[in-house]
């Protein structure tokens, strides 16, 4: 059976309220303690081993500190997803990028996890310089990239409702179509890049919070938009990498000033229970396994491409 892997950017509310501009988040508001148990329970009971992106600010906390160490103690593995969050890092400058890296990792480890090789820039954010500190650096592997056109579209959305310039250049262009949908390794590093999967040939979202909006229209459309993406999935070769968010199991209520993020308005036990569905079907079809291990599934079979990159 072909593999494939689910992955979970362990984003905190204060890094959402952050983005969209709302001045709560400086006090950092979590709702750690209440999704990573939840989120935690539905691998478990699919027996499913994951990769969790871990922002290096909450791994520096109390309640994110304690969920490095029960994501680590469920067997799941750890990866780097920046130390601030900030879907801006196509801004930073070199040394600027550096020590973000550094600072996570070091907040990682100091919680309780093995230095981790795998990284995911907030926002889908990836540039060459990027890439050549995470090869400098020992990374195996990158997961920043979203192949499809829908950016400027999702940016639109989001901005919609945030405060002003809140974050004007989120998600890339329209080019991001043309971006591979399938794994590879980065010319001139030999990183290995596992794209978040788009539906093939029509290149739009699957993850969490796309099933949970189309949800929140219909259950029936939801499932089969997944069922028929697995269908092109499989007609086509492509092993999905599939992305999760802690809200795809959190109610608008235990995530308070987040109304303005797709699914916000479905109860949480219909999150889990759709989420829980999801796996399911996925493990139908194939080996789900960490980001990792799928890269490590894959390595030996992937060639090097030059590609165009954007923030």
């Amino acid at each position: 059976m072909r593999p494939a892997s689910v992955s979970l950017d362990l984003d905190n509310l204060w890094a959402y309220l952050k983005t969209h501009g709302d001045p709560g988040w400086e006090s950092r508001p979590s709702f750690l303690a209440t999704a990573v148990p939840r989120l935690l329970d539905v691998f478990g009971e699919h027996r499913l081993t994951t990769t969790v992106f871990v922002v290096g600010a909450d791994a520096e906390r109390d309640d994110g500190a304690q969920a490095v160490r029960d994501v680590v103690a469920a067997g799941h593995e750890v990866a780097n997803h920046s130390w601030g969050h900030e879907p801006w890092l196509h801004r930073y400058s070199r040394s600027e990028l550096e020590a973000e890296l550094v600072r996570a990792e070091d907040a990682i480890v100091a919680a309780g996890a093995p230095r981790p090789v795998g990284f995911r820039g907030p926002g889908y954010s990836v540039t060459p310089a990027l890439l050549e500190i995470l090869a400098a650096r020992g990374y195996r592997y990158d997961a920043s990239t979203l192949p499809t056109w829908i950016g400027p579209l999702a940016r639109a959305y989001h901005n919609r409702t945030a405060a002003r310039g809140a974050a004007d250049d989120l998600f890339g262009g329209f080019g991001k179509v043309l971006a591979p949908n399938t794994p590879f390794r980065w010319h001139g590093t030999g990183l290995v890049e596992l794209p978040v999967t788009t539906v093939p040939l029509l290149r739009v979202p699957i993850h969490g919070a796309y099933l949970l909006q189309l949800h929140q229209i219909s259950p029936r459309l939801a499932r089969g938009y997944f069922r028929a993406a697995l269908r092109l999935c499989l007609l086509t070769g492509t092993t999905p990498s599939l992305l999760l968010h802690p809200t795809d199991v959190l109610s608008g209520a235990e995530a308070p000033g987040m109304e303005f993020f797709p699914g916000m308005a479905v109860p949480s036990a219909e999150k889990a229970a759709l989420l829980g569905w999801v796996l399911s079907v996925l493990r139908r079809h194939f080996d789900v396994v960490g980001t990792g291990e799928h890269v490590d599934r894959l390595s030996g079979l992937l060639r090097e491409r030059r590609t165009e990159l954007c923030g």
